[in-house]
């Protein structure tokens, strides 16, 4: 069988034989069989770019998913800990064990320090404070002696400084950088709904900052006060992690030493740590 063999776009004055496309200056063989599949192809181009589009479309229209993770902070005693992980009436799930520390909290054998809540659309990240911002020095210019003890001695014609006047002309150490800590409390999440609709896959970052106090590196006074190099000292209690949740059950995420009332880890005592996700705004 003789294939058929078509010109495309054939100028005038060229002629077409059986079989063949001969266009003057430029000839040309061009099958028919090519004309078609270029036809097809573009037709399939054109679908599939619809198909996608039309993708693009609904995955746009459909309702994001918004999770809410909540993270709590509850003191207990070591020995609470102890007996309530290790103890002969062991409890079969961390929501056991979150309904255990509530009648503790009920029966005054326990406190809730800290409670943090943050809602997210799944897969994005979110953040939320409850801050008090510390600023503080973290440079100083050095003291200045004030008036040389040249100018105490008498010069002719000239009145001598007394010692109370240069003193009174010193100037104690300047600051001149500084530095600015949030103190409060912090949580960093990002929630990813698993692909089943009963799990979530979570980073969080909770972070707890105390300024228990400044410890003084020099010391200068005069008449005008005191004004001491000092540095603030924070107590941190933070946690990173990455787990997977189901949801809304309860996970106790960890275990930090809380401090005692001198700013120091009192560990007499635990924060028990317990987060939970729940799918919201369906």
């Amino acid at each position: 069988m003789t294939a058929k063999w078509v010109r495309c776009q054939m100028p005038p004055g060229c002629e077409e034989w059986p079989g063949v496309a001969i266009i003057p200056s430029r000839p040309a063989l061009v099958p028919a069989s090519f004309v078609v599949d270029m036809k097809t192809t573009a037709l399939l181009g054109f679908i599939f770019a619809c198909s996608i589009f039309t993708g693009l479309l609904h995955a746009q229209q459909k309702p994001t998913t918004q999770i809410r993770v909540q993270a709590e902070f509850i003191d207990v005693s070591h020995e609470q800990l102890t007996e309530l992980m290790f103890g002969e009436k062991v409890a079969a799930n961390d929501g056991e064990l979150r309904k255990q520390v509530a009648q503790w909290v009920k029966d005054g054998k326990a406190s809730i320090v800290e409670t943090m809540l943050c809602v997210a659309n799944s897969g994005m990240k979110a953040t939320t404070e409850s801050i008090e911002e510390l600023i503080y020095p973290t440079e100083y210019e050095p003291a200045d002696g004030g008036a040389s003890l040249d100018s105490f001695f008498k010069k002719e014609d000239e009145k001598p400084l007394e010692w109370k006047d240069i003193i009174a002309s010193a100037v104690g150490p300047t600051p001149t950088a500084f530095e600015t800590r949030n103190t409060g409390s912090t949580m960093e999440i990002e929630a990813t709904l698993g692909v089943n609709n009963k799990t979530v896959r979570l980073r969080i970052v909770p972070e707890m900052v105390h300024h228990v106090g400044n410890q003084i590196w020099a010391e200068w006074k005069d008449e005008r006060g005191s004004a001491p190099i000092q540095m603030p000292t924070f107590y941190t209690l933070r946690i990173n992690s990455n787990v997977t949740l189901t949801l809304g059950n309860y996970m106790l995420l960890a275990a930090l030493s809380p401090k005692d009332k001198n700013g120091h880890p009192d560990f007499t005592r635990k924060l028990m740590v317990f987060v939970k996700a729940d799918v919201v705004g369906n």
